[in-house]
Protein backbone atom coordinates (compact mmCIF):
# COMPACT_ATOMS: atom_id res chain seq x y z
CA UNK A 1 0.00 0.00 0.00
CA UNK A 2 1.31 3.35 -0.97
CA UNK A 3 0.75 6.31 1.31
CA UNK A 4 -2.48 8.37 0.91
CA UNK A 5 -2.05 10.92 -2.13
CA UNK A 6 -5.54 12.65 -1.51
CA UNK A 7 -7.34 15.09 0.46
CA UNK A 8 -6.10 18.53 2.15
CA UNK A 9 -2.98 17.22 4.14
CA UNK A 10 -1.60 15.46 1.39
CA UNK A 11 2.19 15.75 2.10
CA UNK A 12 2.35 15.77 5.70
CA UNK A 13 3.98 12.62 7.45
CA UNK A 14 2.43 11.88 10.75
CA UNK A 15 4.43 9.33 12.94
CA UNK A 16 1.44 7.84 15.17
CA UNK A 17 2.67 6.65 18.89
CA UNK A 18 -0.67 6.31 20.00
CA UNK A 19 -3.00 3.16 21.08
CA UNK A 20 -6.61 2.43 22.34
CA UNK A 21 -9.21 5.55 21.51
CA UNK A 22 -8.20 9.00 21.59
CA UNK A 23 -4.72 9.18 19.89
CA UNK A 24 -5.83 7.01 17.11
CA UNK A 25 -8.88 9.02 16.82
CA UNK A 26 -6.68 12.16 15.98
CA UNK A 27 -4.46 9.74 13.52
CA UNK A 28 -7.75 8.67 11.71
CA UNK A 29 -9.17 12.28 10.89
CA UNK A 30 -5.43 12.72 9.59
CA UNK A 31 -4.95 10.04 7.78
CA UNK A 32 -8.55 10.39 6.11
CA UNK A 33 -7.23 13.94 5.16
CA UNK A 34 -4.63 12.76 3.03
CA UNK A 35 -2.04 12.65 6.08
CA UNK A 36 0.80 9.72 5.50
CA UNK A 37 -0.16 7.91 8.77
CA UNK A 38 2.80 5.41 9.93
CA UNK A 39 1.39 3.77 13.61
CA UNK A 40 3.82 2.15 15.32
CA UNK A 41 3.38 -0.31 17.55
CA UNK A 42 4.91 -2.28 20.31
CA UNK A 43 5.65 -6.18 20.43
CA UNK A 44 4.48 -8.46 20.32
CA UNK A 45 1.20 -7.85 21.02
CA UNK A 46 0.57 -4.42 19.22
CA UNK A 47 -1.92 -1.92 20.25
CA UNK A 48 -4.30 -2.75 23.03
CA UNK A 49 -7.65 -2.38 20.86
CA UNK A 50 -6.50 -5.53 18.48
CA UNK A 51 -7.29 -7.48 22.17
CA UNK A 52 -10.52 -5.60 22.92
CA UNK A 53 -12.70 -8.53 21.50
CA UNK A 54 -14.65 -9.87 20.36
CA UNK A 55 -16.31 -9.15 18.36
CA UNK A 56 -13.80 -10.14 15.97
CA UNK A 57 -14.06 -9.54 11.94
CA UNK A 58 -12.43 -12.77 10.80
CA UNK A 59 -9.77 -12.96 13.51
CA UNK A 60 -9.24 -9.16 13.27
CA UNK A 61 -10.56 -7.02 16.73
CA UNK A 62 -13.25 -5.16 15.09
CA UNK A 63 -12.28 -2.12 17.49
CA UNK A 64 -9.06 -2.34 16.01
CA UNK A 65 -9.96 -2.29 12.43
CA UNK A 66 -12.75 1.10 12.92
CA UNK A 67 -9.86 2.99 14.82
CA UNK A 68 -6.73 2.53 12.48
CA UNK A 69 -8.05 2.39 8.62
CA UNK A 70 -5.64 4.23 6.33
CA UNK A 71 -2.71 3.86 8.37
CA UNK A 72 0.88 2.22 7.58
CA UNK A 73 1.54 -0.48 10.39
CA UNK A 74 4.94 -1.15 12.17
CA UNK A 75 6.41 -2.53 14.51
CA UNK A 76 9.22 -1.37 17.43
CA UNK A 77 10.96 -2.51 19.92
CA UNK A 78 11.80 1.21 21.49
CA UNK A 79 13.73 -0.55 24.37
CA UNK A 80 16.10 -1.62 21.45
CA UNK A 81 19.27 0.29 20.28
CA UNK A 82 17.95 -0.62 16.71
CA UNK A 83 14.33 0.43 18.06
CA UNK A 84 15.36 3.62 19.05
CA UNK A 85 17.27 4.28 16.42
CA UNK A 86 14.47 3.84 13.61
CA UNK A 87 12.43 6.35 15.58
CA UNK A 88 14.94 8.80 15.66
CA UNK A 89 15.11 8.43 11.80
CA UNK A 90 11.42 8.77 11.38
CA UNK A 91 11.00 11.53 13.30
CA UNK A 92 13.55 13.60 11.63
CA UNK A 93 11.66 13.24 8.58
CA UNK A 94 8.04 13.22 10.00
CA UNK A 95 5.99 17.03 10.32
CA UNK A 96 4.27 15.33 13.32
CA UNK A 97 4.49 13.43 15.89
CA UNK A 98 1.37 11.99 18.15
CA UNK A 99 1.48 9.93 21.89
CA UNK A 100 -0.26 9.15 24.65
CA UNK A 101 3.02 7.47 26.34
CA UNK A 102 2.44 7.79 30.46
CA UNK A 103 4.40 11.85 30.93
CA UNK A 104 8.18 10.95 31.06
CA UNK A 105 8.47 7.49 29.65
CA UNK A 106 9.55 8.75 26.42
CA UNK A 107 12.12 11.32 27.72
CA UNK A 108 13.66 8.24 29.24
CA UNK A 109 14.07 6.23 26.49
CA UNK A 110 15.56 9.71 24.63
CA UNK A 111 12.58 9.77 22.40
CA UNK A 112 10.69 13.04 24.03
CA UNK A 113 10.00 15.76 22.24
CA UNK A 114 13.56 17.73 23.24
CA UNK A 115 15.66 15.16 21.94
CA UNK A 116 13.70 14.38 18.91
CA UNK A 117 12.91 18.17 17.84
CA UNK A 118 17.11 18.52 18.12
CA UNK A 119 17.16 16.61 14.52
CA UNK A 120 14.04 18.57 13.26
CA UNK A 121 13.08 22.03 14.89
CA UNK A 122 9.80 21.99 12.78
CA UNK A 123 8.58 18.82 14.19
CA UNK A 124 4.70 19.25 15.83
CA UNK A 125 4.53 17.41 18.97
CA UNK A 126 0.78 15.89 20.10
CA UNK A 127 0.89 15.05 23.52
CA UNK A 128 -2.78 13.37 24.42
CA UNK A 129 -2.76 12.29 28.16
CA UNK A 130 -5.35 11.56 30.87
CA UNK A 131 -5.44 15.21 32.76
CA UNK A 132 -2.88 17.11 31.08
CA UNK A 133 1.30 17.66 31.38
CA UNK A 134 0.99 20.45 34.57
CA UNK A 135 -0.67 19.84 37.62
CA UNK A 136 -1.31 17.61 40.23
CA UNK A 137 -3.06 14.75 38.52
CA UNK A 138 -0.42 15.02 35.46
CA UNK A 139 1.07 11.55 36.57
CA UNK A 140 -2.39 9.98 36.74
CA UNK A 141 -3.21 7.42 33.68
CA UNK A 142 -6.54 8.46 31.50
CA UNK A 143 -9.49 7.01 30.99
CA UNK A 144 -12.99 8.00 29.23
CA UNK A 145 -14.68 6.39 32.72
CA UNK A 146 -13.07 8.87 34.86
CA UNK A 147 -12.71 11.66 32.88
CA UNK A 148 -17.15 11.73 32.37
CA UNK A 149 -16.61 10.63 36.15
CA UNK A 150 -14.35 13.31 37.39
CA UNK A 151 -15.88 16.75 34.73
CA UNK A 152 -19.43 16.29 36.47
CA UNK A 153 -20.93 14.63 33.32
CA UNK A 154 -21.92 11.09 35.06
CA UNK A 155 -23.09 13.47 38.19
CA UNK A 156 -26.18 15.04 35.39
CA UNK A 157 -26.63 12.02 33.13
CA UNK A 158 -29.02 9.64 33.85
CA UNK A 159 -32.77 9.14 34.12
CA UNK A 160 -33.15 11.70 36.94
CA UNK A 161 -32.32 13.02 40.58
CA UNK A 162 -31.27 10.13 42.76
CA UNK A 163 -30.96 7.53 40.64
CA UNK A 164 -27.42 5.60 40.00
CA UNK A 165 -24.57 8.35 38.26
CA UNK A 166 -24.91 6.97 34.64
CA UNK A 167 -21.78 7.63 31.74
CA UNK A 168 -22.49 8.57 28.09
CA UNK A 169 -23.10 5.12 25.87
CA UNK A 170 -19.94 6.45 23.43
CA UNK A 171 -16.69 7.16 25.10
CA UNK A 172 -16.59 10.95 24.17
CA UNK A 173 -13.96 12.38 26.82
CA UNK A 174 -11.75 9.34 24.63
CA UNK A 175 -13.28 10.76 21.13
CA UNK A 176 -13.32 14.72 21.94
CA UNK A 177 -9.81 14.69 23.28
CA UNK A 178 -8.56 13.26 19.88
CA UNK A 179 -10.52 15.52 17.77
CA UNK A 180 -9.41 18.40 20.13
CA UNK A 181 -6.06 17.02 19.05
CA UNK A 182 -6.44 17.32 15.47
CA UNK A 183 -7.49 21.25 15.74
CA UNK A 184 -4.85 21.70 17.73
CA UNK A 185 -1.88 20.47 15.42
CA UNK A 186 -3.42 21.54 12.29
CA UNK A 187 -3.09 25.37 14.27
CA UNK A 188 0.49 24.40 15.07
CA UNK A 189 0.93 22.78 11.43
CA UNK A 190 -0.05 26.69 10.49
CA UNK A 191 2.04 28.69 12.81
CA UNK A 192 4.92 26.50 11.29
CA UNK A 193 4.02 28.02 8.20
CA UNK A 194 4.26 31.33 9.09
CA UNK A 195 7.42 31.13 11.82
CA UNK A 196 9.61 27.45 10.72
CA UNK A 197 9.15 26.20 14.28
CA UNK A 198 7.36 23.15 15.48
CA UNK A 199 5.75 23.39 18.84
CA UNK A 200 4.15 21.06 21.46
CA UNK A 201 0.45 20.62 21.67
CA UNK A 202 -1.61 18.92 23.96
CA UNK A 203 -5.05 17.57 24.99
CA UNK A 204 -6.48 15.36 27.51
CA UNK A 205 -9.62 13.64 28.58
CA UNK A 206 -10.70 15.53 31.60
CA UNK A 207 -10.25 18.88 29.55
CA UNK A 208 -12.32 17.40 26.45
CA UNK A 209 -15.15 16.11 28.62
CA UNK A 210 -15.27 19.45 30.70
CA UNK A 211 -15.99 21.44 27.31
CA UNK A 212 -19.41 19.13 27.47
CA UNK A 213 -20.57 20.40 30.55
CA UNK A 214 -20.95 24.18 29.11
CA UNK A 215 -24.62 24.32 29.76
CA UNK A 216 -24.14 22.92 33.17
CA UNK A 217 -21.29 25.03 33.95
CA UNK A 218 -23.06 28.21 32.69
CA UNK A 219 -26.32 27.36 35.20
CA UNK A 220 -23.71 26.86 38.06
CA UNK A 221 -21.53 29.71 37.49
CA UNK A 222 -25.32 31.53 37.62
CA UNK A 223 -26.72 29.81 40.33
CA UNK A 224 -24.00 28.00 42.49
CA UNK A 225 -26.74 24.87 42.36
CA UNK A 226 -24.74 21.91 40.13
CA UNK A 227 -27.85 20.68 38.04
CA UNK A 228 -29.01 16.91 38.56
CA UNK A 229 -30.38 14.35 35.50
CA UNK A 230 -32.90 14.95 33.51
CA UNK A 231 -33.18 11.87 31.38
CA UNK A 232 -33.65 13.27 27.63
CA UNK A 233 -34.98 16.25 28.82
CA UNK A 234 -32.71 19.95 27.76
CA UNK A 235 -31.44 21.47 31.26
CA UNK A 236 -32.71 24.77 29.47
CA UNK A 237 -35.30 24.51 27.07
CA UNK A 238 -38.30 22.16 26.80
CA UNK A 239 -39.97 20.27 25.53
CA UNK A 240 -36.67 19.27 24.39
CA UNK A 241 -36.72 14.92 24.45
CA UNK A 242 -37.77 11.61 24.56
CA UNK A 243 -41.72 10.76 24.14
CA UNK A 244 -42.87 7.39 23.57
CA UNK A 245 -45.61 6.15 20.50
CA UNK A 246 -47.24 3.47 20.60
CA UNK A 247 -44.65 1.48 18.95
CA UNK A 248 -41.55 2.97 20.20
CA UNK A 249 -39.33 6.30 20.69
CA UNK A 250 -39.35 9.74 19.48
CA UNK A 251 -37.73 12.61 20.51
CA UNK A 252 -39.26 16.24 19.91
CA UNK A 253 -37.34 19.73 19.62
CA UNK A 254 -40.02 22.69 20.48
CA UNK A 255 -37.04 24.62 21.93
CA UNK A 256 -38.47 27.85 21.13
CA UNK A 257 -41.63 29.35 21.55
CA UNK A 258 -42.42 29.02 17.84
CA UNK A 259 -41.67 25.66 17.88
CA UNK A 260 -43.69 25.07 21.18
CA UNK A 261 -47.10 26.62 19.22
CA UNK A 262 -46.73 24.34 15.81
CA UNK A 263 -45.94 21.17 18.01
CA UNK A 264 -49.57 22.07 19.94
CA UNK A 265 -51.60 22.54 16.91
CA UNK A 266 -49.79 19.41 15.39
CA UNK A 267 -50.75 17.41 18.19
CA UNK A 268 -54.30 18.91 18.57
CA UNK A 269 -53.62 20.56 22.20
CA UNK A 270 -53.74 24.52 21.12
CA UNK A 271 -55.43 24.86 24.28
CA UNK A 272 -52.13 24.82 25.80
CA UNK A 273 -51.11 28.12 24.76
CA UNK A 274 -53.12 29.59 26.80
CA UNK A 275 -51.94 27.61 29.85
CA UNK A 276 -50.26 29.27 32.62
CA UNK A 277 -47.97 26.51 33.58
CA UNK A 278 -46.57 26.79 30.05
CA UNK A 279 -46.96 30.02 28.52
CA UNK A 280 -43.63 31.05 28.12
CA UNK A 281 -39.89 28.51 27.89
CA UNK A 282 -39.36 29.63 31.82
CA UNK A 283 -42.58 28.42 32.69
CA UNK A 284 -42.35 25.09 30.80
CA UNK A 285 -39.10 24.64 32.15
CA UNK A 286 -40.72 25.71 36.13
CA UNK A 287 -42.99 23.47 35.39
CA UNK A 288 -41.61 20.41 33.20
CA UNK A 289 -42.69 17.31 34.81
CA UNK A 290 -46.66 18.71 34.76
CA UNK A 291 -45.69 19.53 31.34
CA UNK A 292 -44.41 15.73 30.13
CA UNK A 293 -47.34 14.45 32.46
CA UNK A 294 -49.62 16.09 29.53
CA UNK A 295 -47.57 15.31 26.42
CA UNK A 296 -47.06 11.47 27.39
CA UNK A 297 -50.32 10.08 26.96
CA UNK A 298 -50.62 12.35 23.70
CA UNK A 299 -48.14 11.11 21.85
CA UNK A 300 -48.86 7.24 22.72
CA UNK A 301 -52.36 7.42 20.58
CA UNK A 302 -50.22 7.31 17.25
CA UNK A 303 -47.37 5.34 15.88
CA UNK A 304 -43.83 6.82 15.50
CA UNK A 305 -44.48 7.07 11.93
CA UNK A 306 -47.58 8.74 12.23
CA UNK A 307 -45.77 11.73 14.82
CA UNK A 308 -43.01 11.99 12.82
CA UNK A 309 -45.23 12.16 9.39
CA UNK A 310 -47.20 14.89 11.38
CA UNK A 311 -44.43 16.92 12.98
CA UNK A 312 -42.21 17.35 10.18
CA UNK A 313 -45.47 18.66 8.01
CA UNK A 314 -45.65 21.02 10.46
CA UNK A 315 -42.05 22.16 11.00
CA UNK A 316 -41.22 20.81 14.57
CA UNK A 317 -38.11 18.98 15.05
CA UNK A 318 -38.46 15.53 15.51
CA UNK A 319 -36.57 12.43 15.15
CA UNK A 320 -36.65 8.77 15.59
CA UNK A 321 -34.56 6.97 18.27
CA UNK A 322 -32.33 4.50 15.98
CA UNK A 323 -30.95 1.66 16.81
CA UNK A 324 -26.86 1.40 15.47
CA UNK A 325 -28.18 -1.27 12.76
CA UNK A 326 -30.86 1.08 12.16
CA UNK A 327 -28.61 3.97 11.69
CA UNK A 328 -26.42 2.36 9.60
CA UNK A 329 -29.65 1.92 7.25
CA UNK A 330 -31.21 5.23 7.43
CA UNK A 331 -30.60 6.94 3.99
CA UNK A 332 -29.13 10.40 4.89
CA UNK A 333 -26.24 8.50 6.76
CA UNK A 334 -25.76 6.51 2.97
CA UNK A 335 -26.05 10.03 1.12
CA UNK A 336 -23.48 11.40 3.31
CA UNK A 337 -21.26 8.59 3.01
CA UNK A 338 -20.64 7.78 6.45
CA UNK A 339 -21.61 3.86 5.61
CA UNK A 340 -18.97 2.93 3.62
CA UNK A 341 -16.39 0.20 3.35
CA UNK A 342 -12.38 -0.20 3.20
CA UNK A 343 -10.22 -2.86 1.55
CA UNK A 344 -8.67 -4.93 3.71
CA UNK A 345 -5.49 -6.94 3.32
CA UNK A 346 -6.37 -10.40 4.52
CA UNK A 347 -10.24 -9.71 5.04
CA UNK A 348 -11.23 -7.95 2.03
CA UNK A 349 -14.09 -5.80 2.50
CA UNK A 350 -14.47 -4.33 5.55
CA UNK A 351 -17.63 -2.22 6.57
CA UNK A 352 -16.49 1.30 8.48
CA UNK A 353 -17.82 4.65 9.09
CA UNK A 354 -17.03 7.65 6.70
CA UNK A 355 -15.62 10.09 7.99
CA UNK A 356 -17.86 13.56 8.83
CA UNK A 357 -15.63 16.35 7.48
CA UNK A 358 -16.39 16.92 3.74
CA UNK A 359 -14.79 19.18 1.03
CA UNK A 360 -15.66 21.00 -2.21
CA UNK A 361 -11.90 20.65 -3.49
CA UNK A 362 -10.28 18.31 -1.73
CA UNK A 363 -12.08 15.32 -0.37
CA UNK A 364 -10.31 12.73 1.43
CA UNK A 365 -10.19 8.82 1.19
CA UNK A 366 -11.02 6.30 3.38
CA UNK A 367 -8.28 4.34 1.30
CA UNK A 368 -7.20 1.05 2.71
CA UNK A 369 -8.33 -1.04 6.06
CA UNK A 370 -6.53 -0.91 9.39
CA UNK A 371 -2.96 -2.72 8.87
CA UNK A 372 -2.11 -5.97 10.29
CA UNK A 373 0.58 -6.45 13.07
CA UNK A 374 3.88 -4.73 10.84
CA UNK A 375 2.34 -5.06 7.60
CA UNK A 376 4.09 -2.05 6.71
CA UNK A 377 7.40 -2.43 8.34
CA UNK A 378 9.50 -3.63 5.50
CA UNK A 379 8.34 -0.84 3.39
CA UNK A 380 8.91 1.96 5.92
CA UNK A 381 12.26 0.99 7.23
CA UNK A 382 12.98 0.81 3.77
CA UNK A 383 12.01 4.03 2.63
CA UNK A 384 14.25 5.19 5.59
CA UNK A 385 17.57 3.93 3.16
CA UNK A 386 18.10 0.56 5.67
CA UNK A 387 19.61 -2.22 3.77
CA UNK A 388 17.77 -5.24 3.12
CA UNK A 389 20.57 -6.76 5.40
CA UNK A 390 19.80 -4.11 8.39
CA UNK A 391 15.90 -5.21 8.18
CA UNK A 392 16.74 -8.79 8.49
CA UNK A 393 19.32 -8.06 11.50
CA UNK A 394 16.38 -5.92 13.40
CA UNK A 395 13.72 -8.21 12.44
CA UNK A 396 16.04 -11.52 13.73
CA UNK A 397 17.20 -9.39 16.77
CA UNK A 398 13.30 -8.55 17.68
CA UNK A 399 13.78 -4.73 17.26
CA UNK A 400 11.03 -4.77 14.58
CA UNK A 401 8.84 -7.45 13.42
CA UNK A 402 6.79 -7.46 10.18
CA UNK A 403 3.57 -9.27 9.30
CA UNK A 404 3.97 -12.51 7.51
CA UNK A 405 0.93 -11.24 5.46
CA UNK A 406 2.45 -8.56 2.94
CA UNK A 407 0.98 -6.49 1.03
CA UNK A 408 0.61 -7.42 -2.91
Amino acid sequence: MSAPTKGPLAGLRVLDLTHVMAGPTCTLLLADLGADVIKVERPPAGDDSRHMAPPYVGDQSAAYLMMNRNKRGIVLDLKSEDGRAVLKRLAARADIVVENFRQGALDKLGLGFEALRADNPGLIWCAISGYGRSGPYAERGGFDLMAQAMSGIMSFTGEGPGRPPVKVGAPIADITAGVLAALGILAAVNHRHATGRGQMVESSLFEAAIMHTFWQSAMTFATGQSPEPMGSAHPLDGPYQAFEASDGWIVVGAANQANWLRLIKAIDREDLAEEPRFFSNPDRMQNLAALVDVLTPVFGQDTKDGWLSRLNAAGVPCAPVLTTAEMHKDPQAIARGMIASVNHTALGEVATLGTPIKFSETQGSLGNGSPLLGEHTREVLSELGFSDSDITRMLEAGAAAAARTTVS
